[in-house]
């Protein structure tokens, strides 16, 4: 299939549906249990190293949070002292935050840890249906998966997040016409269609498309 049919259909589905909470079956990510249990490793790890409970910040420097790039200037701020870009610092902490998410979520009396089948990590393949009150596996997932398309659109310029937030309705769930959106920033419709297509580029590059693909059932 061509990505742009395949982006469509996951920034419609996935997002305005996950997020706004419409989906009546929410799947819960495979990959998510191989990260609790991977973060788990890790602070273990750290703590033998250094002989202390490491920080929301080293283990996130360990984990695949952060490009390489900023994993090296945060290493080389803590060894030399001197301070870290914001931009980086801010990418840091946003990585920290989600070090400490992931540590709830592997604390919450839910079923998240629980092995299905012969492979110890092949669980929480199942749909869950809700019926009345959402479950907690599924407040879980749609958490994840918004702040996943939160980092994925951060990615993007300002203009081009807005429109794709008006095209595809991604905030309140109604769909923008080339025209509307062309209105909205005074320019035509072809100038419109000419942003979403280069936004969708870069939506197509595997660091940030693989994010949201285990959600799509």
């Amino acid at each position: 299939f061509k990505f742009s049919t395949y982006a469509t259909w996951w920034i419609r589905q996935a997002i305005s549906r996950a997020i706004a909470d419409q989906a009546r079956t929410i799947r819960i990510p495979v990959h998510m249990v191989e990260t609790i249990n991977r973060q788990g490793r890790i602070q273990r790890k750290l703590q033998q190293d250094l002989g202390r409970e490491p920080t929301f910040e080293e283990i996130a420097l360990e984990m695949d949070f952060l490009e390489e790039e900023d994993i090296n200037k945060v290493r080389r701020a803590m060894t030399t002292g001197i301070p870290m870009e914001s931009d980086v610092e801010r990418r840091l902490e946003r990585a920290a935050q989600k070090v400490q998410r992931i540590k709830r979520l592997s604390q919450e009396p839910i079923s998240l840890n629980t092995p299905v089948g012969t492979e110890e990590n092949s669980s929480l393949g199942d749909f869950i249906e809700d019926d009345s009150m959402p479950a907690p596996e599924g407040v879980a997932s749609r958490r994840l998966l918004q702040e996943h398309m939160t980092e994925i659109l951060d990615g993007l310029s300002e203009r081009e997040r807005k429109v794709l937030v008006m095209r595809f309705g991604l905030e309140d769930g109604i769909t923008r016409t080339l025209e509307d959106v062309g209105r909205e920033f005074n320019v035509t419709r072809e100038r419109v269609r000419q942003i979403e297509a280069k936004a969708l580029r870069k939506l197509r590059h595997p660091l940030r498309s693989r994010k949201l693909r285990d959600y799509l059932g």
